[in-house]
C-alpha cells in the first residue's frame, strides 16, 4: 500500500522560510516522478514543482520559481520542499504526489499525501 506523508507545515511570516518534506513507503521511489501542489481556499489545485531521476529533472510553477527548490533522496524515499522568501500568497496546504510522469498537471499523478498546512503571515 502506498502513503505519502508530509510534515514541516507551519506559521511562518514574511520572507521567512520552511521545509517540507514527503516520507513515501510502498512504492519504489526512484521509478516515480514527484511533486508538489497546494490549494488554497477558494482556489484551485495549483501545481508548485516536480522532480524525476534523484534530481536531474526538476519543474517549477512560475509563482515559485527562484524562491522554491524540490529535491529527492533516493536511499531515504523522502522529497522535500525547500521554501525561501515566502510571501502570504504562498499560504495554502501543500500536497505531496506520486505518478508515471513528470506532469504539472494533478491528474497526472496517482497517489497523494493528506496535505500540510503553511501559512505566511504578512
Amino acid at each position: 500500500q502506498v502513503q505519502l506523508v508530509e510534515s514541516g507545515g507551519g506559521l511562518v511570516q514574511a520572507g521567512g522560510s520552511l521545509r517540507l518534506s514527503c516520507a513515501a513507503s510502498g512504492l519504489t521511489f526512484s521509478n516515480y516522478a514527484m511533486g508538489w501542489f497546494r490549494q488554497a481556499p477558494g482556489k484551485e489545485r495549483e501545481f508548485v514543482a516536480a522532480v524525476r531521476w534523484s534530481g536531474a529533472v526538476t519543474y517549477y510553477g512560475e509563482s515559485v520559481k527562484g524562491r522554491f527548490t524540490i529535491s529527492n533522496n533516493d536511499v531515504k524515499n523522502t522529497m522535500y520542499l525547500q521554501m525561501n522568501s515566502l510571501k502570504p500568497e504562498d499560504t495554502a496546504v501543500y500536497y505531496c504526489a506520486a505518478g508515471g510522469i513528470t506532469g504539472t498537471r494533478s491528474d497526472e499523478y496517482e497517489y497523494w499525501g493528506q496535505g500540510t498546512q503553511v501559512s505566511v503571515s504578512s
